[in-house]
């Protein structure tokens, strides 16, 4: 049994800076991936298919990595509610870190045929198994070392940790797409984010080192759950369903904004690889800084609220963005792309202290991140995919509109289902008790 005193209190700022780093290396690994998806993946390895073809056989490489996300919660979920929040954090950055620098390994179609695809599908499954335990271990271990007033700004830092990822991927391929020709890019340029993954790994392991366990754990000594996954399908798989339901809107207009519309634009409207790299990235940074400022609302007015404003944002801007996208202008697209990952952030800065809070601690690490990765196999797999699918022939691609406007209505009935989760101020319970 775990003596709970004798761990010293870690400061919160140094353990949400850890979480927020790990968290940012390990979705840099694999935000490259998508990139890469999206810009040179198609010819190199599946170059007996048409164009079309061969974006959205990447694309279906892409979403492995989703499938495999929950299935990284189950198993990092159960380590995590074993032996503790501490051991998933570790584990998942090395799998993860491994597993992108051997996607920068793997040989092309025409260098060892049927290989080569087989190769990138295995290794992109093994970056979302990893993907899947890291976001609950990172996450648990902020939210329960947080004071309960202050748990949505503490813990909105792991949510962070997606957009410095997402900037650093494409900043390195941005850096590299616009110095090297495209000869170059396609022969070995597309590599070398992968490789960084090495030394983005040693670094966050560097970090995380000193990390203590989650005091919640620790008192609850012996009284573990011995199959958390059966726990959780039996007692709350009500729960896991509408939070999944509820989060696949934030994926779907992610990756539509970051990966769908970063394909469209370049192969469809003809702008150039770097301005919509550019203008992604941009938004991308906005929201990126108004994750702290969402969370802290979700503390005073209440988790639900923020989420049924980001779905119904979300719900609202789905055909102007389509339409201001179509112009091909860079500011417009910006402005489009802006306002969407808005609505996504007003939801998902709260999320991190929203799941945990909805799951007593002895299930916490599995129902929590089971619920989250199942809504990003609802919204984020099949998105670049069905979108690349839709938006064929001529004209604005409405379709797409349509398709995340349904997602966003689905996501906003999940959340007007779940409870509110946040803590009474002291001061509201002093007043009703006089």
């Amino acid at each position: 049994m775990h003596d709970v005193h004798t761990v010293k209190k870690p400061s919160m700022l140094r353990l949400a800076t850890a979480s927020l780093a790990g968290t940012a290396i390990e979705f840099y690994d694999f935000f490259v991936y998508g990139t890469a998806a999206a810009l040179v993946l198609g010819p190199l390895f599946f170059p007996t298919f048409s164009p079309l073809a061969g974006t959205l056989a990447a694309f279906a490489t892409f979403g492995v990595g989703f499938v495999a996300r929950p299935l990284g919660s189950v198993l990092f979920g159960h380590l995590g509610d074993r032996r503790g929040r501490r051991p998933v954090l570790i584990d998942s950055l090395l799998l993860t870190g491994a597993a992108t620098v051997a996607v920068g390994c793997v040989p092309t179609y025409g260098t060892i045929g049927v290989a080569a695809p087989v190769l990138l599908l295995v290794l992109r499954f093994l970056q979302g198994l990893g993907l899947g335990g890291e976001w609950g271990g990172a996450v648990l271990l902020t939210a329960e070392h947080a004071p309960a007033e202050r748990r949505g700004l503490w813990s909105s830092f792991p949510q962070i940790g997606p957009s410095l990822g997402f900037v650093l991927a494409n900043g390195v391929m941005l850096v590299l797409s616009a110095t090297l020709s495209d000869a170059q890019f396609a022969a070995w340029g597309w590599r070398v984010p992968f490789w960084a993954a090495g030394v983005l790994a040693a670094a966050g392991l560097w970090l995380r080192r000193s990390l203590v366990e989650s005091p919640q754990f620790l008192e609850m000594g012996d009284d573990h759950a011995r199959v958390p996954l059966a726990e959780v399908v039996r007692d709350h798989w009500r729960l896991v369903l509408l939070t999944a339901g509820g989060l696949a809107v934030g994926y779907a207009v992610f990756y539509a904004v970051t990966t769908w519309a970063l394909a469209y634009g370049v192969e469809r409207l003809g702008v150039s690889r770097t301005v919509m790299l550019a203008c992604i990235m941009a938004a991308v940074v906005v929201k990126g800084s108004l994750t702290p400022l969402m969370a802290l609302l979700g503390d005073r007015y209440g988790r639900r609220p923020l989420c049924l404003v980001g779905c119904a944002s979300a719900a609202l801007w789905m055909f102007p963005m389509i339409a201001l996208l179509s112009t091909g202008e860079p500011l417009l697209m910006f402005l489009g792309f802006l306002v969407a990952l808005t609505a996504f952030i007003t939801m998902f800065a709260v999320i991190a202290a929203y799941l945990p809070e909805l799951y007593e601690p002895r299930v916490r690490c599995t129902g929590a991140a089971v619920g989250y990765n199942l809504g990003g196999v609802l919204g984020g797999a099949l998105t670049p995919i069905v979108a690349t699918a839709v938006s064929q022939g001529e004209g604005t691609p409405w379709g797409v509109a349509a398709y995340l406007t349904a997602i966003a209505l689905l996501s906003l009935g999940c959340f007007a289902l779940l409870p509110e989760t946040r803590p009474v101020p002291r001061l509201a319970v002093v007043q009703a008790t006089d």
